[in-house]
């Protein structure tokens, strides 16, 4: 990687950090970058991927984003995890980290009325270092094409339905994390084979330690403790959801590129489904899906949880 704008000097001691890698998010960038600012993030550490649309350019010109760049395989880069834990064990030590793609945004209890900052707090107060959020995926009413997105706008005034059931969950015996799949993804790409259906298990907001490190996306990390963000007792652990614009007007050229170019997981078979599954534009929206709410909907269907945060 190449430091095209190195501002993490600037970086306060306790400042929340979000880093993430993206490629051709030109038309996201404004919107993502306004969202995490309002909820109190100080300080974004990006790594582009060889963007031609103007990513990195815009990037550069951001005073509280330090960047990167590199032509280098992403697959090769254990998805653009090698790179992002580079820059965890670098600039992330003694910070509350949240690690996220473009197209994902945060939701956790009381959101509305409490900055990320009044949850890092209640999380170090309580001895927690890593904090859950489950991947949720928004589309339409509609087909997915028929309502364009243009840059600046707030992704969910489009994509304002979600699946409120239709989820699997199981544990992974090797490193304990919880392994979530359906939604409607699986239902609409995956529904012949639906254990190839992507993960839904994130844990995007660690705060970080030298010994830390992601095994596989946020999915899961090292040491195999951090992964432990459920309760098997009875109870519930605070957890929060990621709320994922992927269905918007940009999905099927988005799709398009990633799979000409072939370098994510499995010989890229998520996006082969993807596309074969985009020939018709498809409507995901069905009788059952529910408009997009707050989070006491969220919590309400057991999406996520307050815990002891009261």
């Amino acid at each position: 990687m190449s430091a095209v704008r190195d501002r993490t000097a600037n970086i306060a001691r306790g400042s929340i950090l979000v880093f993430v890698t993206l490629r051709n998010e030109r038309v996201r960038l404004p919107y993502f970058l306004d969202y995490y600012r309002r909820m109190g993030v100080a300080h974004f550490l990006c790594v582009d991927n060889a963007s031609n649309d103007g990513s990195a350019e815009y990037l550069a010109q951001q005073r509280d984003v330090s960047l990167w760049t590199t032509k280098a395989s992403y697959k090769a880069a254990r998805f653009g995890m090698d790179w992002i834990n580079g820059l965890l064990l670098r600039h992330g030590i003694g910070h509350w980290c949240l690690t996220v793609d473009p197209d994902e945004f945060l939701i956790y209890p009381h959101c509305d009325t409490r900055p990320l900052r009044a949850l890092t707090d209640w999380l170090d107060a309580s001895g927690i270092r890593s904090f859950s959020a489950m991947l949720i995926d928004a589309y339409p009413r509609g087909f997915i094409g028929e309502q364009t997105y243009r840059e600046g706008d707030d992704p969910f005034e489009i994509a304002r339905w979600f699946d409120p059931a239709n989820y699997t969950i199981q544990k992974n015996a090797e490193y304990g994390n919880l392994w979530i799949q359906g939604g409607p993804r699986g239902r609409a790409f995956f529904a012949q084979e639906p254990w190839k259906g992507p993960a839904l298990n994130k844990i995007p907001l660690v705060k970080w330690s030298r010994q830390y490190v992601y095994v596989s996306s946020t999915h899961m990390l090292l040491p195999r403790s951090l992964n432990l963000v459920y309760d098997e007792d009875g109870g519930e652990k605070a957890s929060g959801c990621l709320l994922h614009a992927k269905f918007l007007s940009t999905f099927a050229d988005k799709a398009k590129e990633e799979l000409d170019r072939g370098q994510h997981y499995s010989d890229s078979h998520e996006y082969r489904a993807y596309h074969a599954g985009l020939q018709d534009d498809p409507n995901l929206w069905t009788p059952h899906s529910r408009e997009l709410g707050d989070w006491r909907q969220l919590e309400e269907l057991g999406l996520i949880s307050k815990g002891n945060w009261a």
